[in-house]
């Protein structure tokens, strides 16, 4: 049996801006990797509103730092054969970050995270699969347009940094915005449809990394 971790945000938590609650099971990311991969692959959804790459967020009330929850995740779900790592759309509001370079510099640390981890028992480190969020869309929406200030024209960047960051480390890379694109309701997260696009998308490499 293989074991894919899926660490990430709302994008991999499941929002759906239509609704403004979570998609169906089926309809989340992590499920339809799931189930392009088939069985003999378990698939681990960690995904939660907010997480950023590396940076604080003192108005949340959860952890949302991605760097200081990762070790813990590794932790919990070992052994692991590959660990995807899709965060960088919350690293773009202006009160926590606000560049596409700081989020490359907080998936750099990610991985290096991935790569360096004391795992419990002499486990095999895992492959690394950095994905790039689909960059976010203008939107009409007071609340997050105000919250995305400046983000729009950062979050395109953020594929090309991925890239550069993933040949660095030795990881693979897989830019979501390849295969899906943000809903214009609050110009961050994912239909259904696309939503179950990145999953479908993701397959193809993971199953390569996987040696399937």
């Amino acid at each position: 049996m293989k074991t894919v971790l899926c660490y990430g945000d709302s994008l991999t938590w499941g929002y759906d801006p239509v609704e403004r609650g979570r998609h169906d099971l089926a309809d989340r990311w992590p499920s339809a990797l799931a189930a392009a991969l088939g069985e003999g692959v378990h698939v681990i959804a960690d995904g939660l509103n907010g997480r950023t790459t590396a940076f604080d967020d003192y108005t949340a009330d959860c952890d949302r730092n991605g760097v200081r929850t990762l070790p813990t995740a590794l932790h919990a779900h070992a052994p692991l054969d590959l660990v995807v790592l899709m965060l960088g759309s919350n690293d773009m509001k202006p009160m926590l970050a606000g560049t596409a370079i700081a989020a490359a510099k907080g998936m750099r640390r990610l991985v290096e995270l991935v790569q360096t981890h004391s795992w419990p028992m002499p486990y095999e480190t895992p492959q690394v699969l950095v994905v790039s969020p689909p960059p976010l869309v203008p939107t009409a929406d007071p609340d997050f347009a105000a919250m995305f200030a400046g983000g729009v024209p950062e979050a395109d960047m953020l594929a090309s940094f991925y890239a550069d960051l993933a040949d660095e480390t030795g990881a693979a890379f897989f830019d979501a915005g390849s295969v899906a694109r943000c809903s214009a309701i609050d110009g961050v997260h994912l239909d259904a449809e696309n939503t179950r696009a990145i999953g479908r998308g993701i397959a193809p490499v993971a199953r390569l990394l996987l040696g399937l």
